[in-house]
C-alpha cells in the first residue's frame, strides 16, 4: 500500500485529471469562444459616415466551436441572429483545421479521463511498473496537456491567419459586407489553457512522488543497569 502522503499526491492529481476533463467539456459547450465588434462597410459607405456617426453601423459577434450570434448594425438599429457552425456553416470555414481542433479536444478529454483512472488505482494499491505506475501517469498528462495546447494553437490559427471571425461575421450577407474592428478571446478559450496549465501541475506532482524522503528513526534508549539492579 502507498503511504499517506502519496496517497494524497496521487489523489490531488486525480482531482485535477477530472477537473481537467471538465474544464474542456465545458468549453466545448459555450459558445463563447471568441467576441468582437463588427462594421458593416456597406452601409457606412453608402451614407458616407464619419466617426461619430460609425457608432450606428459597428455590431458585436460572439462564437464557439458550434455556434454562436451577432448583432448586425447597418443604420436601422440592431437584428440579432443566432447561427450554428455545423451542418451549413463549416463549409465556408477551414473545414479540416475546425474539425481538427474538436477532435484534439475529445482526445484531449480520453486522455485525462484515463490519467484520473490510473491515478485512483495508484492512491488505493501500489500497481505493476511502468505503465500502471506514475509514469504512465506523467505519459497520459502529457498527451492530454499536448492534445489541449495543439488545439488552442490551431484555434487562434484559425482566428488568426484564416480570418475566422471575418468569415463567420460574412456568411450569407449577400448585400452588406462586414469587417472586423475588434477581437478577444473570451473564458471558454482560456478554460482550455487553464486545462492544459493542470495537467502541468500534474507533471510536477507525480515527480513529487518519486522522491524519496528520508525516514526519521528514534534512537533506542540504552538502559541504565545499577548495581542494585545487579543484586536482584
Amino acid at each position: 500500500m502507498p503511504g499517506c502522503f502519496k496517497k494524497t499526491l496521487f489523489a490531488l492529481a486525480s482531482l485535477i485529471s477530472f477537473v481537467s476533463s471538465l474544464l474542456i467539456v465545458v468549453a466545448m459547450g459555450t459558445p463563447k469562444w471568441m467576441t468582437g465588434k463588427i462594421l458593416c462597410k456597406t452601409g457606412a459607405d453608402l451614407v458616407n459616415a464619419t466617426d461619430p456617426e460609425l457608432v450606428k453601423f459597428i455590431g458585436e459577434i460572439y462564437y464557439g466551436l458550434f455556434r454562436g450570434g451577432k448583432i448586425r448594425q447597418c443604420g436601422l438599429g440592431g437584428r440579432h441572429s443566432k447561427f450554428t457552425i455545423f451542418p451549413h456553416m463549416v463549409k465556408k470555414l477551414n473545414t479540416g483545421l475546425h474539425v481538427m481542433i474538436i477532435l484534439f479536444l475529445c482526445v484531449a478529454v480520453f486522455f485525462s479521463l484515463v490519467s484520473f483512472g490510473f491515478c485512483i488505482l495508484n492512491a488505493i494499491k501500489v500497481p505493476y511498473r511502468a505503465i500502471k505506475g506514475p509514469a504512465g501517469i506523467c505519459l497520459w498528462n502529457f498527451l492530454a496537456g499536448g492534445f489541449v495546447v495543439l488545439a488552442v494553437t490551431s484555434f487562434m490559427a484559425a482566428v488568426k491567419l484564416h480570418h475566422l471571425t471575418e468569415r463567420i461575421a460574412n456568411f450569407r450577407e449577400n448585400v452588406f459586407q462586414f469587417i472586423i474592428l475588434e477581437e478577444r478571446f473570451e473564458d471558454c478559450f482560456w478554460l482550455c489553457v487553464a486545462s492544459a496549465t493542470t495537467h502541468a501541475v500534474n507533471l510536477l506532482l507525480m515527480a513529487i512522488t518519486q522522491i524519496h524522503f528520508p525516514k526519521i528513526k528514534t534512537k533506542p534508549e540504552e538502559a541504565n543497569v545499577t548495581a542494585e539492579d545487579i543484586m536482584y
